[in-house]
């Protein structure tokens, strides 16, 4: 019997890992800033996109958020929330880590993620250097989600055509992107949202 798809391309940040934001949003209220500007402000495209391919390091990325920051409090309170919200304590979804391995028996799985130099060492420190079949970082290949290179990347080194991916991202963005590039695309809103769209393929035999 046919498998339901040949590859399994799946999203890290929002899906697999997720952040412990407390120190910066005491930080925030402590400094009478709105909630979320730090966020705001390192995701700018003009402050996180060098990051996001590999142009500058995560040190560097805190320097270009510090310089935006000091526009609304001093260098100081600035430096104190950049190095806070890169340095934030994370941990991932097991429940989504199990599914993932399940669905391995049958398929490739291949990380696809817009991420900073660090991504390698972040992985380490998660124990999941060797968990990936492949894994495609923007830092790396110089080209971020929902650019369509990127997804034909992961494509080509999971060994299947486009139109066979699963592709599993928590921003409606990247997910339309992979759609249009012939995939079947789920956004993610919770582990059950991964479960639906793996059932097809995990109630198939395994190999031997």
């Amino acid at each position: 019997m046919r498998l339901p798809f040949d590859a399994l391309l799946c999203d890290f940040d929002g899906v697999i890992r997720f952040y412990d934001t407390g120190e910066v949003a005491e930080l925030e209220r402590g400094f009478g800033v709105e909630p979320g500007t730090t966020a705001r402000t390192a995701f700018a495209p003009d402050v996180d996109g060098p990051a996001m391919v590999g142009e500058i390091t995560v040190p560097q990325w805190v320097d270009a958020m510090v310089a935006a920051l000091t526009e609304q409090m001093s260098p100081e309170q600035a430096r104190k929330l950049g190095e806070a919200f890169t340095g934030a304590p994370f941990s991932v979804e097991q429940d989504v880590l199990d599914l993932l391995r399940q669905a391995q028996a049958h398929v490739p799985v291949v990380l696809v993620s817009n991420a900073t130099l660090q991504l390698e060492e972040d992985l380490d420190a998660l124990g999941l250097t060797h968990f990936f079949d492949e894994v495609v970082s923007s830092a790396r290949v110089g080209v971020v989600k929902p650019d369509r290179r990127i997804y034909q990347i992961a494509a080509e080194r999971a060994g299947a055509d486009p139109r066979r991916c699963l592709f599993i991202d928590d921003r409606a963005e990247n997910v339309e992107a992979a759609v249009a590039l012939g995939m079947t695309g789920v956004l993610f809103r919770e582990v059950a949202d991964m479960r639906r769209a793996l059932t097809p393929l995990l109630t198939q035999p395994t190999t031997p």
